[in-house]
């Protein structure tokens, strides 16, 4: 599945610039030339990253990234403008939790490296949250089999409650727990 960056700025030059800078890069560009437009293609879903002007007409580019952070807090959010000051990085920083703050003009290589960074930034976080969650699964089993079967699985809990294991148990498959379980019992409550 590939990636999208969206562009927004009102000026549809500077869009289209941007478009053909990078339409080597192993992502798609989509471009938007206001906020409210770019809110409608995020609606679409599929916006990985978001890089946002900061003078727009209607709504600034760290409104319009705030309200982004709100509804889709998973798209990584950039500015890059020509406008740049300490008071308004500082505002983007603060509102729209931005991931980096660019100025205008940007050397097409540091932009496509701060692009791609963001986009490996996303996977990153997204690969975090999964693992997360196949933790608090085998956690759940564990626990389930702790309770439901003691003669199986004695575990030992340290004072925050997380699992101890001892040298001897450090190469434990969870699958193969599962597995003695099943035959033990003949099947795993849910």
């Amino acid at each position: 599945m590939s990636q999208t960056v969206l562009f927004v700025d009102d000026e549809p030059e500077i869009t289209e610039g941007l478009k053909r800078t990078l339409r080597k890069e192993p992502y798609d560009v989509i471009t938007a030339n206001s906020a409210n437009e770019a809110l409608e293609l995020l609606k679409k879903g599929g916006v990985d990253v978001v890089i946002s002007d900061e003078k727009m007409p209607g709504m600034t580019g760290t409104e319009f990234l705030a309200r982004v952070r709100n509804k889709y807090p998973e798209t990584i959010r950039m500015v890059l403008t020509g406008q740049a000051s300490l008071e308004a990085a500082i505002h983007a920083i603060n509102k729209g939790q931005i991931y980096r703050f660019l100025t205008k003009p940007c050397n097409d290589m540091d932009l496509a490296f701060t692009i791609q960074q963001a986009l490996r930034q996303k996977q990153l976080v997204k690969k975090a949250n999964q693992l997360l969650r196949i933790s608090r699964r085998q956690a759940a089993i564990i626990q389930r089999m702790e309770n439901d079967h003691p003669e199986i699985l004695k575990v030992e809990r340290d004072r925050e409650g997380a699992i101890m294991i001892d040298e001897s148990e450090r190469d434990l498959d969870p699958d193969d727990l599962i597995r003695e379980l099943i035959a033990v019992t003949g099947k795993i409550h849910p």
